[in-house]
């Protein structure tokens, strides 16, 4: 597996959204992209970090940006989450890991003395052309937009 860093093409994937249609990166060339991997629909940390996503939407959108969450969850768990929240994106059920494979987003996590592979929480923002502008992988869940802005030191 290929590490990623900021500057390199990001890889290009299609997955299917929570309505089981395809969505590609290359669809979203000519905009900024926020593509952000987290572990379970419905958890604290992930419902926190959604939610923050969404509630800054509009804002989000004025800058450019598309959202677009993926995690091993499923399609149908992907539409209870979306219709409990309303969220204003799409959500990518990757579960067989693939996307998150390849955006190093899946790897060996510990916890309480046990070792596991797991989603390792990452936000990838990719610029308009489809490079990796910027690699969060200490999220703020409760703060992740504000965070993104003072990464990308937009005011």
């Amino acid at each position: 597996m290929k590490t990623l860093k900021e500057g390199d093409q990001a890889p290009v994937f299609t997955g299917k959204n929570q309505n089981g249609e395809d969505i590609s990166l290359s669809n979203y060339l000519g905009k900024k992209v926020i593509l952000y991997f987290y572990p379970k629909d419905n958890t604290p940390g992930c419902t926190a970090e959604s939610c923050n996503l969404n509630d800054n939407h509009t804002e989000l959108t004025e800058k450019g940006f598309v959202i677009i969450g993926v995690s091993p969850d499923s399609e149908a768990s992907h539409i209870k989450f979306i219709n409990k929240f309303g969220f204003k994106f799409d959500l990518i059920a990757d579960t067989q890991h693939e996307i998150l494979e390849l955006y190093n987003a899946w790897g060996l996590k510990k916890m309480y003395g046990k070792e596991y592979m797991g989603v390792i929480r990452t936000t990838y923002i990719i610029d308009e052309k489809g490079y990796i502008e910027k690699i969060i992988n200490k999220v703020k869940t409760k703060d992740h937009t504000n965070q993104i802005f003072t990464e990308l030191e937009i005011a």
